[in-house]
């Protein structure tokens, strides 16, 4: 009685008007923060040299114009670039997803010696910045002839080393933590083996972390340059790699030496280069939106 009556008097007090237009307040105020960049980078990528210079004009330009984004194509050679960050990034996710999934169950199901330190090593490596490794891993692929090479992601994505699987393995782990152990003792007696019981039991039940992981492991393999740049180097031009060499690219196939103010490059076109950079990744969340949310729910990234 004494916690239902805490839980009415907690939705009483949220009832509250003045509780109500605080919290609105400071919801807007956070809303602002993270919607701000992104409305500006909207409103510049159309905006034309006359209405950038123009300390009257703010957000809405005075005329709209596509020749940012048509500069910023050309530029981004975005054709090639779109294609190469679409395969680069979307097989290493996929490879990722299932093998990290394939790895908890193990950790979950099974016992094995010093499998405390396994998982604690494992947490290590999210812990150890990219940048120590750096050296060893362009020796390693190097030595391997796999720098230049799509294989040169898609192999640690495979062997369960991809971009922070550490985290996608913890978070499997915990959610077959979370599935009753009847379930396999079940399949067990009908005769099905480990392998069968995984991806015929565990996977089907298991679909809003496979949509969770394979999403961030999407983006963050997207918007990768660090490891992208020194394995693959210039014989896959992703993208963001494209975007980091924007300005001295730019400088090369549209140059000021004329004098012409319209080959300089300025805001709205950078603006506009980042529009395309991101764009296939906005559509694929407005996509898999509502996934996306029930997945964060029912994993319990959210900490409900």
């Amino acid at each position: 009685m004494k916690d239902r009556s805490f839980h009415f008097s907690y939705y009483k007090h949220f009832k509250d008007p003045a509780t109500k237009t605080i919290i609105y307040i400071v919801l807007i105020g956070i809303g602002y923060a993270y919607l701000y960049p992104l409305l500006y980078m909207i409103t510049t990528s159309f905006m034309t040299v006359d209405d950038l210079v123009n300390p009257t004009v703010v957000w809405i330009p005075t005329k709209l114009t596509i020749e940012n984004f048509r500069r910023a194509w050309t530029v981004l050679d975005a054709t090639k670039a779109l294609f190469n960050s679409v395969y680069t990034s979307t097989l290493p996710a996929l490879f990722q997803t299932l093998v990290t999934a394939l790895i908890a169950y193990g950790l979950s199901r099974f016992e094995f010696p010093l499998k405390r330190l396994w998982i604690v090593l494992m947490l290590a490596t999210f812990l150890i910045p990219t940048q120590v490794t750096l050296v060893t891993k362009y020796m390693l692929f190097s030595q391997l002839r796999l720098t230049g090479t799509i294989f040169s992601s898609i192999l640690p994505a495979t062997l369960g080393q991809g971009i922070r699987s550490a985290i996608f393995i913890l978070m499997y782990y915990n959610f077959f933590n979370m599935l009753p152990k009847a379930f396999d003792e079940a399949a067990e007696l009908d005769g099905a083996n480990s392998f069968q019981i995984f991806y015929k039991i565990i996977l089907p039940l298991s679909m809003p972390a496979i949509v969770t992981a394979f999403i961030f492991s999407l983006v963050w393999y997207w918007n990768e340059t660090l490891l992208s740049g020194l394995l693959m180097g210039n014989s896959i031009k992703t993208l963001p790699l494209a975007l980091r060499d924007f300005v001295a690219r730019y400088a090369v196939l549209f140059p000021t030496a004329d004098g012409s103010a319209a080959n300089r490059i300025n805001e709205g076109i950078r603006m506009a280069a980042t529009m395309i950079t991101i764009l296939p990744l906005l559509i694929t969340y407005l996509i898999l939106q509502r996934y996306f949310v029930e997945s964060l729910e029912r994993t319990g990234i959210t900490g409900e």
